[in-house]
């Protein structure tokens, strides 16, 4: 096995620590529910229905954490071969170009360098995850009220695209580049 396939399959490897949920809490029970669902050999489009009787929002923040942790997994496995050298652009095939705009130091969209293009997105994602006003850990807790707006390797693309499309969370004209996946 190459140390590129090895990566893919180490479980351990990730791009920052793995974010949890603690043991005893609806999420955490929400959370074994959608991992059982996962590795049963389900169908991923089934999978990502809201359970009856289920908060929304739990089943959101539940599987944005997981999609959180899971890219960086991903990530984990292609950082050391995707440098500013080789992956210059941020993109999404030939046809699709992303670029980073934040309230900070890029003011406007702007070109950048994979890896540097994800380091500011991961960041951006764990702020927003880490934030109490955003993802209440306590129960009874109430999520913000915009809280949907702000919101096997293909397996894993797929599971995101089925979730987001099942729940309507993205446009779908913003998962084109996504499309050839699913």
């Amino acid at each position: 096995m190459s140390i590129g396939l090895k990566q893919v399959f180490n479980k351990d490897k990730t791009f920052r620590p793995k974010r949890k949920f603690d043991p005893g809490t609806q999420r955490f029970e929400l959370h074994k529910r959608a991992q059982a669902s996962l590795t049963s050999g389900v169908d991923l489009k089934a999978t990502v229905q809201l359970p009856t009787g289920e908060d929304l929002n739990d089943w959101v923040a539940v599987h944005v954490v997981d999609f959180f942790n899971r890219i960086n997994l991903i990530y984990g496995t292609v950082c050391d071969f995707c440098t500013e050298r080789t992956c210059p652009i941020m993109s999404g095939g030939p046809k699709y170009e992303y670029r980073w705009q934040d309230d900070n130091r890029y003011k406007k969209p702007t070109a950048l360098p994979a890896p540097q293009y994800m380091n500011l997105l991961m960041d951006w994602i764990e702020v927003q995850i880490n934030n109490e006003d955003i993802f209440p850990t306590s129960v009874g807790v109430p999520f913000p009220k915009n809280f949907l707006q702000i919101s096997h390797v293909n397996t894993c693309y797929k599971h995101f695209y089925y979730f987001v499309t099942e729940l309507n969370l993205v446009d779908r004209k913003e998962l084109e580049p996504l499309a050839h996946f699913c």
